[in-house]
């Protein structure tokens, strides 16, 4: 029996996937999540700019505990003359993994339409030999078909949509045989391992061993999420995706701990007191190493001088910036080590 409520953490979850927030579209995710707080009782602040930080209690050097809510995605960047839209990518997303991709455009204005990513040109039965030797890029061959009757840039303009408008790809959120499998996986499923540990603690009236904050950043993805942190912070623990793949240790039923990103290690110290923290508790977890193509809000803080020691956690994961999938399993260890790191298993 896990001792956690893991329908509760679902539903956070897709609660929150469901929710359309590629970088800088805080907005609607940040009110949901501030509701979700209210409601488990904690109190909380919010930023300037986008996120939250939840005051979690407890007493001496402070740690910030760490998610972020924003997706990659994708920016309207042109209206071509047939009514199709040019997009350049929001983070790390790459045409690769979201060709076919629906999509849904959100102007400023507040209006919504939906459309599909699609390569030009497009269909195998009367392209075939381009569609062979084109792997697709966002700038001269990758655009959006509105699921409009546009034959225009005029036509399309006069849907309200324009350069700078947002767009956002559909989840596709499933649960099945305990693999949680949806786009943006990264880093939703961590937000709501956040919320559940904030609901036992809150819950439970657990004592923490130190003080700490839980931070809910709004630009991971593009590296600025972090680079703010409350008076007193000590350490950071940034809670993120583990990557799997060739040479990686990480695994969807594990908790990784993260040694050296694409930036740089780790905190030696900080790490190891994880490290031995999953140890004494026999969590089930692996040391890893992630590059070249990857960091975490902690690395941010750090970037931004801030005298603190940093470190990064979280669940093995599958087709990161595509279509992810991690396990309940490695989900759950990751909720214990960080439980466990703050005295509270």
């Amino acid at each position: 029996m896990r001792n956690w409520n893991e329908e509760a953490y679902l539903k956070d979850f897709e609660t929150l996937v469901k929710i359309d927030s590629t970088t800088g579209q805080y907005e609607k995710i940040q009110q949901k999540l501030c509701e979700m707080i209210e409601e488990i009782g904690m109190p909380y602040q919010t930023l300037h700019k986008g996120g939250i930080v939840a005051d979690g209690g407890g007493e001496g050097d402070a740690l910030v505990i760490t998610a972020h809510f924003d997706d990659i995605g994708l920016m309207v960047r042109h209206i071509n003359a047939d009514g199709s839209l040019n997009v350049c990518p929001v983070g790390g997303l790459y045409p690769f993994n979201c060709n076919g991709e629906n999509v849904r455009i959100e102007s400023r204005d507040g209006s919504i339409h939906t459309g599909i990513l699609s390569r030009i040109p497009n269909s195998i039965h009367v392209s075939e030999e381009e569609l062979r030797n084109v792997l697709g890029d966002f700038r001269s061959n990758v655009c959006i078909i509105l699921d409009e009757d546009v034959k225009s840039a005029e036509d399309t303009r006069k849907l309200g949509i324009e350069t700078g408008d947002m767009v956002a790809l559909e989840p596709r959120y499933q649960y099945v045989n305990g693999y949680i499998k949806s786009r943006f996986v990264d880093d939703k499923a961590c937000v709501a391992i956040l919320l559940e540990m904030m609901r036992a603690i809150q819950q439970k009236q657990l004592k923490l061993n130190r003080k700490v904050y839980f931070y809910f950043g709004a630009y991971e993805e593009i590296g600025h999420g972090t680079t703010w942190l409350p008076e007193g912070v000590r350490d950071i623990i940034a809670v993120d995706i583990a990557p799997v793949g060739p040479d990686q240790n990480s695994d969807e039923r594990k908790v990784s701990i993260f040694a050296k990103d694409s930036r740089f290690p780790y905190h030696w110290g900080l790490t190891n007191a994880l490290r031995e923290t999953a140890l004494k508790h026999e969590i089930a977890y692996v040391m890893d190493i992630f590059t070249p193509h990857y960091g975490t809000d902690a690395d941010g803080s750090i970037l931004a001088g801030y005298d603190i020691r940093h470190a990064g956690v979280g669940p093995g994961t599958l087709n990161s910036h595509g279509y992810e999938r991690t396990h309940m399993d490695g989900v759950y260890q990751t909720y214990r080590l960080l439980m466990a790191y703050l005295g509270l298993e």
